[in-house]
């Protein structure tokens, strides 16, 4: 690889790899994987997303997957978009990290979860 291209790109690889590895940290190996209706049976507040003003002007419905990262004190640490209309994703994204759930316990102690949640969105 020519020396000039590597300089030009090397702090961007950088950059990238720094940061896929601190998003990879938001869904250790060690946390539990629940199902959709464990997660909604824990779920305690499930504040609905707000329909972005432009999917209204443009009638768009749809739904929008999203995989949470739940905290052993039941917040929501983060999310990460499966699936959806992009024009859609952040309302919910946006919506699923003020979730809040009981903690999800294994042998009694709380422990982390990961959950995939299904928002639809209908006009």
């Amino acid at each position: 690889m020519n020396k000039y291209l590597l300089r030009t790109l090397a702090p961007g690889l950088l950059i990238a790899t720094g940061t896929f590895f601190s998003q990879a940290t938001l869904w250790a190996d060690d946390a539990r994987k629940v199902t959709q209706a464990e997660a909604m049976k824990q779920a305690v507040a499930k504040p609905q997303p707000d329909y972005p003003a432009i999917a209204r002007q443009l009638k768009l419905e749809g739904r929008v997957e999203i995989e949470a990262s739940i905290s052993e004190d039941g917040s929501v640490e983060g999310v990460k978009i499966l699936n959806g209309n992009a024009v859609l994703t952040n309302a919910a994204a946006a919506a699923m990290k003020r979730w809040k759930f009981q903690p999800f316990t294994d042998s009694g102690k709380p422990v982390r979860a990961v959950a995939t949640l299904t928002f639809t969105f209908k006009l």
